[in-house]
């Protein structure tokens, strides 16, 4: 089935997933779905139709379950906000056949390990990203919630990122002289 939601996010570095933890416990948060590992695979056509409006095409695996999503252009602000469509997928084989057969091509892997947390009765959600670049937490939920969470967490606006992973690790590569290539463990 699938889902189409406006989701509305930020991305924190913290410390490492130690202290993370500790922060979110802290502020009433509880595991809401145990650590996974994620590999991710971007998708782009190769003249980066959907890179050069900031949409976004990707296929994750995530333990034993696989899904598409299609991330709108983010609108401009203090979050990461747009459009996601997400479709739960059975066979992986067949909608990377159909997805290259349309005429795209994976351009970008990333890898990491996922912890979601939820406080009781609060509809925002956190999740704890290990990545190979470090740890974050990201907030997902409306602006009023993000807030509140981060300065309980300990976090000021300043804080606040909002770029993708992709960007995150370019960024990295550029600050420490490293020829760009997929973000993985390995």
């Amino acid at each position: 089935m699938s889902q189409s939601t406006h989701e509305t996010e930020i991305k924190l570095a913290v410390k490492d997933t130690r202290s993370a933890r500790r922060l979110l416990r802290e502020a009433g948060f509880v595991v809401s779905r145990p650590r996974v590992f994620e590999e991710n695979t971007v998708f782009d056509t190769p003249q980066q139709i959907l890179r050069n409006s900031s949409s976004l095409l990707r296929i994750r695996q995530a333990g034993r379950v696989t899904t598409i999503t299609y991330k709108g252009v983010p609108e401009p602000g203090n979050y990461k906000s747009r459009e996601e469509l997400e479709l739960k997928i059975d066979n992986a084989a067949a909608m990377l056949a159909i997805v290259e057969r349309l005429g795209f091509r994976g351009v970008f892997r990333y890898e990491k390990y996922r912890t979601e947390f939820r406080q009781p009765r609060r509809a925002g959600i956190a999740m704890l990203d290990e990545t190979p670049l470090g740890v974050y937490l990201e907030l997902e939920g409306t602006p009023h919630w993000i807030d509140r969470t981060a300065r309980r967490l300990g976090f000021q606006a300043a804080d606040y990122i909002t770029a993708s992973y992709a960007r995150v690790y370019l960024d990295w590569c550029a600050a420490n002289g490293r020829t760009p290539g997929d973000m993985t463990f390995t």
